[in-house]
Parts: structure tokens; sequence; C-alpha cells
């Protein structure tokens, strides 16, 4: 069993996103688990720019709310809703509310 404790996990920084602090919780140079799963906190008005990855990405509102746009289209995520971008799909992130939105990420090695 390999445990991240909160309060040692390693804070990163996330292209094109702005008014959010990240956390490595498992995968990558955390753990030997294949996946990465975050920890993304985005403060009221943070988010992030239109872009792509080159890997599918989940995404898991664990409190607060985020629109996330794609094609156009706006779909807001509340508490224990998820979401799922293919590789490829643009994507932009807002946090039109006025408490902070707690996500994890689970994102696949590239």
């Amino acid at each position: 069993m390999h445990v991240t404790s909160i309060l040692e996990a390693q804070p990163y920084e996330a292209p094109r996103h702005f008014g959010m602090r990240g956390y490595r919780l498992q995968g990558g140079d955390v753990s030997p688990f294949g996946t990465q799963v975050g920890l993304s906190i985005f403060e009221p008005g943070g988010g992030a720019e239109l872009s792509a990855s080159g890997v599918d990405r989940v995404y898991v509102v664990a409190s607060g709310e985020l629109t996330v746009t794609v094609n156009g289209t706006e779909t807001l995520l509340r508490a224990c809703d998820s979401c799922h971008i293919p590789a490829g799909e643009q994507r932009a992130l807002l946090n039109r509310g006025v408490l902070p939105c707690v996500i994890i990420t689970v994102i696949p090695k590239a």
C-alpha cells in the first residue's frame, strides 16, 4: 500500500491554468500506480484556458461547482458529478461560484 497524506502531497503547476492549486496524490513520481491521480482546487474565478490534451482525462467534483466548456457547450458539474474528456477534445474550465471547487483528476500516463 502507498499512502499520500494531503499534508505531504507535492504541489504542481498546470499549464494554462489560473487561480488553481494542484497536488499529486498517486502515480507519476509519487507512487508506482500507472495512472496519475491529482487534487485540484479552483478558487472562485479560477479555471483553465481552452486547450486539448494528448490523453484522456476524468474529472470528479468533490465539492463546489465547475463549468466545463466543450465545443461551445457549457456544462455545470456539481459535487459527485464527473466527466470524461477524450484525448484531443478541447475544453475550458471555470469556477463561477463563490466557494472553491475541489476536483479529483485521473490522467493515464501518456
